[in-house]
């Protein structure tokens, strides 16, 4: 992998085979766009809007498991800012770092500078435990674990590990008329994030110190997940919005700067050692109303909503909207009392925030496809 000058270096004190090394983070952009608007990282406890910033801890070795996109861009922009050693483990097939949107060329090169890189596949067990108990690390960062299978070759290899910190999601809780889902509901064990729970069971059974977070819909720059893109794409294009049955289904989405401070909250904190915590924002929105909050985001006028009855149609393997068809939020009140953490971005500001560092830029992850929409604006069967 090439390297720039100055970038940061290694020293090995173990020797492995040539494919198993460290190396310092390779140049790469972002969408093709240059970004001159800075955002500021200082270290202080009042902080302006926007800013990913929190108390320094003591430094730690850090390993991240993926950390090439959304989350992982912010949680390890907050890491290197705090002062830790920062190492992402990827197969190396994206680019390891890129700038932030609005992000400085001088801010992004000494991020760039100080994140170091372990080329590998996670599910190439014999290899994460050989090079990563050569390595060492004080700290993991999961991001992208789905299986526990993929976890447990990480605890082999690293027995003296401080805290395994893990992205599992809301979408475990049992589907229930109670809501909103609390951390004590009960779970499902045949959801699609079962393998989420297995590994939640897994690092409870091994005695682990770790701390689990359930995020909701994650919204914000550089969502690879079409949830705001979704609305945006049809707003632009001057689109009416179709949304299944009443459109008043209560749903819930958290900022990404806000979950990547709650990552950094729950770091060395003995308050999290064992426990979960559902992260998102603190307010529900219904399906219509998300309409309206990303048209005000963007600028656009009211849009024009159409309601529609999902089951007279056959979408195939497409999906015609981004949120599953029902009520679905989470509690934070967990979060709030034990960690202090309160988010800071109310539904529209985020949403504004996404927009105009991202798809107001003309930068998003897929190209817009009508062709749902166009079934259920073409059949007759609309309901009112």
């Amino acid at each position: 992998m090439a390297s720039g000058s100055g970038l940061a270096t290694l020293q090995h004190n173990f020797k492995l085979q040539s494919s198993v090394s460290l190396l310092p983070s390779s140049q790469s952009t972002f969408c093709g766009t240059k970004f001159t608007t800075s955002i500021q990282y200082k270290r202080k406890v009042c902080q302006p809007k926007g800013a990913l910033n929190v108390v320094a801890s003591s430094a730690k070795k850090i390993l991240v498991m993926g950390g090439t996109r959304f989350i992982g861009i912010f949680l390890s922009r907050l890491l290197v800012e705090e002062g830790h050693s920062v190492t992402l483990f990827t197969r190396g097939k994206a680019p390891i770092t890129q700038p932030l949107p609005g992000e400085s060329d001088d801010a992004y090169s000494s991020f760039k500078s100080k994140i170091l890189h372990l080329k590998g596949d996670r599910k190439d067990y014999d290899f994460v435990k050989t090079s990563l108990a050569a390595e060492g690390f004080d700290v993991v960062y999961d991001i992208n674990g789905r299986e526990a299978e993929e976890v447990e070759p990480i605890l082999d290899a690293l027995p003296n590990l401080e805290q395994y910190i893990y992205c599992s999601s809301a979408g475990v809780y049992l589907k229930s008329d109670l809501l909103p889902h609390c951390e004590t509901d009960a779970v499902d064990p045949k959801s699609r994030h079962k393998g989420k729970l297995e590994t939640e069971a897994l690092l409870e059974s091994k005695g682990v110190n770790y701390t689990s977070i359930r995020p909701v819909y994650i919204y914000g720059p550089l969502n690879y997940n079409p949830v705001e893109e979704w609305f945006f794409h049809r707003l632009k294009a001057g689109r009416p919005i179709p949304i299944p049955n009443s459109g008043l289904q209560v749903t819930q989405l958290g900022h990404v700067k806000d979950l990547a401070t709650a990552f950094i909250k729950v770091l060395g904190n003995a308050k999290a050692s064992k426990q979960v915590y559902n992260i998102s924002g603190d307010r529900y929105v219904t399906f219509d109303g998300l309409a309206r909050a990303c048209a005000k985001a963007g600028g656009f006028p009211e849009p024009e909503i159409i309601h529609y009855n999902p089951k007279e149609f056959d979408f195939g393997k497409k999906k015609a909207f981004p949120f599953r068809d029902q009520h679905f939020f989470a509690s934070v009140e967990k979060a709030k009392a034990e960690l202090g953490i309160v988010p800071e971005y109310g539904l529209v500001e985020g949403l504004t925030d996404s927009y105009n560092l991202d798809f107001g830029r003309g930068t998003f992850r897929k190209e817009a496809d009508f062709t749902t929409d166009d079934m259920i604006l073409g059949k007759s069967l609309v309901l009112s």
